[in-house]
């Protein structure tokens, strides 16, 4: 017998079917048995907000699972950096632009966590690979990237705040450099998804720390970008100037970021793009230690408090994005 339930109200021993195509969301198969608590969290924190269960294959709404019989396993993709059927989603022309974005974001995020796990020449270049697909997709699909744009306001963590940067800044440099064949977007676009890529050196608790950072904590978290410039030129899998994204994303037009401490050009114009879309999301952002802004309160305090930060027809640009 088939029974609707809200997510909320899944528990281990149910079998469950999904509500979309199996390219529509993080699991390999539409319809399983829920074995563990973390694919519960899974289905709920993806947006999935009813399901139906099979109770002649499971528990049922009512039941309490006293012993479980399933191994414990999980049917998320496992298997290198790119999921093998992220192309196919990208691809998908059925598949409705609202949910295109989320599962691009989704796999996105994947990619990048499962990156920073294991940063070596092979997972780097795999992640340049699956990339490309994010990228085009920014660059030729405006409806799908409308969605993308307004998933940026996700609780932050270094995964998400990467991806978000990366769709943003791609976004930005779509709107500067316009059918320009001087720009190798592909590498434009790993250098913003990675910006981020020295914080595999920096200890979790201090990019994690619920609250500011001491001193001596700052400056250890100010390493990150030589960190990660250092590791891209050691792999050799992106174009030197996109890598100065990663090197350069921290600089701030009137001299006073950092590591170089570098002003007006002679910052890089892509790492003077990555500044503004860094700098965004992080204020849209929710944090312990602060609450997350609207799009417009943000690009508000950019504009009033900040704007000696950035290159001004740059932030004049990135503006227009959410008009």
């Amino acid at each position: 017998m088939i029974k609707a339930i809200k997510a909320k109200e899944i528990k281990v021993g149910m079998y469950v079917s999904l509500p979309h195509a199996w390219r529509a969301h993080p699991f390999l198969r539409n319809s399983f048995t829920i074995t563990t608590n973390k694919q519960i969290s899974k289905i709920i924190n993806f947006g999935i907000t009813d399901v139906n269960i099979d109770v002649e294959k499971g528990i049922a709404a009512t039941d309490i699972l006293r012993e479980l019989v399933q191994p414990e396993k999980d049917f998320s993709e496992k298997a290198g950096i790119v999921p093998e059927h992220f192309r196919e989603v990208i691809a998908d022309k059925k598949m409705s632009p609202k949910t295109k974005a989320k599962m691009v974001h989704w796999h996105s995020v994947n990619m990048v966590s499962k990156l920073f796990d294991n940063p070596d020449e092979k997972s780097i270049g795999q992640f340049k690979e699956g990339i490309v697909g994010v990228v085009d997709l920014i660059l030729d699909d405006n409806a799908t990237n409308h969605y993308l744009m307004n998933l940026t306001t996700h609780d932050y963590n270094t995964y998400v705040h990467s991806v978000n940067v990366g769709v943003l800044a791609v976004s930005l440099a779509k709107t500067l450099f316009p059918k320009s064949g001087n720009h190798d977007m592909h590498a434009l676009g790993a250098g913003f998804f990675l910006h981020d890529l020295g914080k595999v050196y920096i200890d979790e608790a201090i990019i994690n720390k619920p609250g500011k950072l001491t001193d001596e904590e700052m400056n250890e978290m100010r390493k990150h970008p030589d960190l990660g410039f250092k590791l891209l030129n050691e792999t050799n899998q992106i174009n030197e100037e996109s890598r100065l994204i990663v090197l350069q994303h921290h600089e701030r037009a009137n001299g006073m970021g950092y590591p170089q401490k570098m002003r007006g050009e002679e910052i890089h114009i892509y790492g003077r793009i990555c500044s503004v879309a860094d700098v965004f999301d992080a204020l849209i952002s929710k944090r312990p230690y602060k609450i997350k802004l609207e799009p417009f309160e943000a690009l508000k305090i950019m504009k009033e408090e900040m704007m000696e930060h950035f290159n001004k027809d740059i932030f004049e640009k990135f503006v227009l994005l959410f008009k």
